[in-house]
């Protein structure tokens, strides 16, 4: 592999921002028909590396070469000129447009006159997409697409052009696992073309899977090349963060409190039906199963944002009515939601304002919100969860996904919640990061706090979880205390296995 001459080479790139050295010599390599992670922390530069490259920034040393020829990326319409195809996990796509439209954007096919050529257009939209097998065509209008399928039509863009590499940022985040399956094909296929594949993931599992060497940047500065097959998750984390992690299950026996919140037979149209459960204070369930199962329509509805058809919820014994999020925060009911960015957070306004957005109203002195008391709420949880920001006036947007996933569960905590649900907590999230998350609601139970955890991933609902229920199309299948689960019978019982059928 090491005799090809590299489809795109970034030699000792330096790239500062005022007070900031975000690269520092960093220098990367892609050989064609190889797929090459780029891994690293949240903030250790892999997103400026990738700007450089794309033409948004520009290096104040070093250079780029595509195959051997030095070039210059003006900008992201240069970049792709030369062959370098972004995949980009946020969605940059015209809602309003049709999936032809989207994908050939610019670059759409005429007749005389200047004409659209729609017939040529959605013939070869078409055929890009039974290349993915997906199920929509190339006049589908791209707002009516889940997000999993607008994240296909981003990879159909690349399959337009005659890419010598293709840089896929985080590609799964919203996908499912049948969706997953497809894009490791269209991968595969772009290695046997020849095409150099940089990967960003921080899903360990992926990069094992998929990858042929791994690059890992820290504090701005390369740290080193490992051949996948050669290594491990331990010494690639190890690079990355300087440490180990602990990865190992929950076997702690904490003392339970009181039931904080019991569910009785609770069923919502054909999103899931008679679903009963209860969490203590002091316990963390953690609910899991496949895409559909119901997880995330259940915290919507304690929550607030779906009505049930039937069914209970108690807190603290007291069955309540939740006809809108105001109920149950009123009632002490907290939603860490999975789209962190879109639900979560306001990006354009800074930590302190994103952290006491719920409780403006109570923090009002006259007709002014308190700016004193929002700042010592600010210091309180910046410290007490380790946000690291240079203060309240940064925003948001600009921290990390650890640290913006941390403003929000901030947030709430400073509602001193009864249930505090968190949904996907560290998707999109570094493992150093995840670490600190893991912790952190590890931390919150030992407080007394009840915790709903809601994640695709088992190690995960392995490692934070006392107990763990398990979800199938709508349905809870089974029940597992940390002694009792496995992952044999777990993903038994998210396959819609029961133990009596399991049995017989």
């Amino acid at each position: 592999m090491t005799d090809k001459t590299p489809a795109l080479r970034l030699e000792n790139i330096v790239k500062t921002f005022p007070g900031v050295r975000a690269l520092d010599g960093v220098s990367f390599e892609v050989l064609p028909g190889e797929v090459h992670a780029l891994m690293g922390e949240n903030g250790a530069g892999k997103s400026t590396l990738m700007k450089v490259l794309g033409g948004i920034h520009q290096p104040n040393e070093g250079r780029i070469l595509v195959g051997e020829e030095p070039v210059v990326m003006a900008n992201p319409l240069d970049a792709k000129a030369k062959g370098i195809v972004f995949i980009h996990q946020e969605l940059s796509l015209a809602e309003e447009l049709t999936v032809a439209e989207n994908i050939y954007l610019g670059e759409l096919p005429r007749k005389s006159f200047g004409r659209v050529d729609w017939k040529t257009l959605h013939a070869r939209t078409d055929e890009i997409l039974a290349q993915l097998k997906v199920g929509f065509d190339a006049r589908t209008v791209v707002g009516t697409l889940s997000i999993a399928n607008q994240q296909m039509v981003e990879i159909a863009r690349a399959l337009t052009v005659d890419a010598k590499a293709v840089i896929f940022d985080e590609p799964t985040a919203s996908l499912t696992d049948a969706e997953k399956v497809v894009l490791f094909e269209v991968i595969e296929d772009l290695k046997r073309q020849g095409v150099g594949i940089i990967y960003i993931s921080h899903r360990m599992e992926e990069i094992f899977r998929i990858t042929d060497r791994i690059s890992v940047l820290r504090d701005g500065q390369y740290r080193g090349t490992l051949v996948t097959a050669e290594t491990d998750e331990d010494e690639v984390t190890q690079l990355m963060i300087g440490r180990s992690l602990d990865l190992s299950r929950n076997e702690s026996h904490a003392e339970l409190g009181d039931v904080a919140v019991e569910v009785r037979g609770l069923s919502c149209g054909d999103l899931y039906r008679d679903v009963s459960f209860e969490i203590r204070r002091g316990e963390v369930v953690g609910f899991y199963g496949l895409v559909g199962a119901g997880r995330t329509e259940i915290a919507e509805t304690l929550f607030g944002l779906r009505e049930p058809s039937f069914g209970q919820i108690l807190l603290d014994g007291e069955e309540v009515r939740l006809h809108s999020p105001a109920d149950a925060i009123a009632r002490g009911i907290s939603l860490v939601p999975e789209d962190r960015k879109g639900q979560g957070l306001v990006l354009g306004m800074n930590c302190r304002d994103n952290m006491t957005l719920p409780q403006v109203d109570d923090l009002k002195a006259g007709p002014f919100v308190a700016e004193g008391a929002e700042v010592a709420i600010f210091d309180q949880y910046r410290d007490r969860l380790d946000i690291r920001t240079p203060g309240w006036r940064q925003l948001v947007g600009n921290l990390s996904g650890g640290n913006q996933q941390k403003i929000v569960i901030g947030k709430w905590l400073s509602m001193h919640p009864t249930l505090l649900i968190v949904d996907e907590p560290t998707r999109g999230i570094d493992v150093g990061s995840k670490s600190e998350i893991h912790k952190l609601v590890r931390d919150l139970a030992a407080q007394g706090y009840a915790v709903m955890v809601i994640s695709s991933e088992m190690p995960e609902v392995l490692h934070v979880s006392d107990r763990i229920v398990a979800m199938y199309h709508g349905e809870l299948i089974r029940s597992f205390t940390s002694d009792e689960v496995t992952e044999d019978n777990l993903i038994q019982a998210i396959s819609g296995i029961r133990p009596d059928e399991k049995a017989a």
